[in-house]
């Protein structure tokens, strides 16, 4: 078998104080593969992803990047990443090609000048993100997509193998959601880098991933998108529905045209599942 861009074996993690955020979560990347993983708020997602950088340790199960620990992966470079807050970049006066150099130049001793194959590389994954038109403008007049692409010209500038995004289209249309997979299956392609995104919003996670991960403390789902069901996406958003609501709730999810009369459900009652109902899978 061929070795996994990253993988996970039975993992599992508790937050001091007993928040349970993963319980026994095995899943495997293959290299150039695009995962998303797809959950509600507070369903472990994040937790994975700090996980899988080496951000923490999981109490139980294990984790391997390319063959090696996440600790060991992280100081080797293995993996770049796009964090979900970008402000603090603006902080910085710098233009948007300084702050790609900041990240190309990662290991390179402070005395030294930047070679030519790093400028050179500077340049590709600025124009591989389509930012050469405002590369040399202060990134403190960047729009937030423009700064967001800088930034993941950023992180795969230093030439890492996989690219891992935390809730990378927040706030984002369906447009803008739209080109930002485009945007990935150009860096997938180009670069044949492996693509880890997690975000709570399927439309996101949908445009630009090969398969998709349903996280909700265990994993309900784990293949391509179009293999979702209404049934395992109600399952892993039940706690969710059920907090607005005020308690947790069992949803039994259908198609549109299957609401009796055409309608959709008209009390927070009639969405519970019946006792002895189905339940999704995990």
């Amino acid at each position: 078998m061929t070795q996994a861009a990253l993988e996970f074996d039975r993992v599992s993690y508790t937050y001091p104080g007993g928040q349970q955020a993963l319980r026994a979560v095995s899943l495997r990347v293959a290299p150039g593969e695009r995962l998303g993983v797809l959950g509600p708020n507070g369903g472990g997602k994040s937790t994975l992803l700090k996980i899988a950088l080496g951000l923490l340790t999981p109490d139980e199960g294990e984790v391997r990047v390319w063959g090696m620990s996440p600790h060991q992966a992280r100081r080797e470079g293995v993996v770049g990443y796009l964090a979900q807050r970008m402000e603090a970049a603006l902080d910085f006066p710098l233009s948007a090609r300084q702050v790609v150099e900041v990240g190309a130049s990662r290991r390179l001793a402070p005395w030294r000048s930047p070679p030519r194959a790093m400028r050179e590389r500077v340049d590709r994954s600025i124009e591989l993100v389509g930012a050469t038109s405002y590369a040399d403008r202060p990134v403190g007049r960047l729009s937030g997509g423009q700064l967001q692409r800088v930034l993941i010209a950023r992180a795969v500038a230093c030439e890492p193998k996989i690219l891992a995004l935390d809730e990378p289209t927040v706030g984002v249309d369906a447009e803008g959601q739209r080109r930002f997979g485009e945007l990935l299956t150009t860096l997938n392609r180009e670069l044949n880098l492996t693509i880890l995104l997690v975000s709570h919003d399927i439309r996101g996670v949908a445009a630009g991933c090969d398969r998709v991960a349903c996280l909700s403390r265990t994993l309900h789902f784990h293949d391509a998108p179009e293999g979702l069901t209404p049934q395992v996406l109600a399952e892993v958003f039940s706690h969710e529905v059920g907090a607005a609501f005020g308690g947790e709730v069992h949803v039994d999810a259908h198609h549109a045209h299957e609401c009796p009369g055409g309608h959709t459900h008209d009390a927070p009652g009639a969405a519970r599942r019946e006792e002895g109902g189905e339940r999704a899978h995990d």
